[in-house]
């Protein structure tokens, strides 16, 4: 079992930064694809970006290509979720998510161990 915890939310102004950490906790986490999704009030669960176990690849959603940036640092057990120039559309819970053996792929399902989310409010 891995528990993804996120942290490191909060309100900010559009166009400023946050960083997101997730620090899963239970099995080796290296040997996990590591994935950001977020769900904005009303909407269904939405892809972010993913990371692979190595930290050498990711993919995006097209909405945050350029602006987000993901890394993850095994040694610390710990994935990151860089947002730049941050808009009120970017406003939702950001959630990290856990995949064994997967790679390429945007669907909640998917993915199989879940954090419980941490709150980002843009405001214009």
């Amino acid at each position: 079992q891995l528990q993804p915890v996120e942290s490191g939310g909060g309100s900010v102004q559009a166009g400023d930064s946050l960083r997101l950490s997730c620090a899963p906790s239970g099995r080796s986490f290296s040997s996990y694809t590591m994935g950001w999704f977020r769900q904005a009030p009303g909407k269904e669960r939405e892809f972010v970006g993913a990371i692979n176990w190595s930290g050498r690849d990711a993919y995006y959603e097209d909405s945050v290509k350029g602006r987000f940036t993901i890394s993850r640092d095994n040694a610390k057990s710990t994935i990151y979720l860089q947002m730049n120039n941050l808009k009120p559309s970017d406003t939702a819970v950001y959630y990290c998510a856990a995949q064994l053996g997967g790679w390429g792929t945007r669907g909640t399902d998917d993915f199989d161990y879940w954090g419980q989310g941490t709150q980002v409010t843009v405001s214009s």
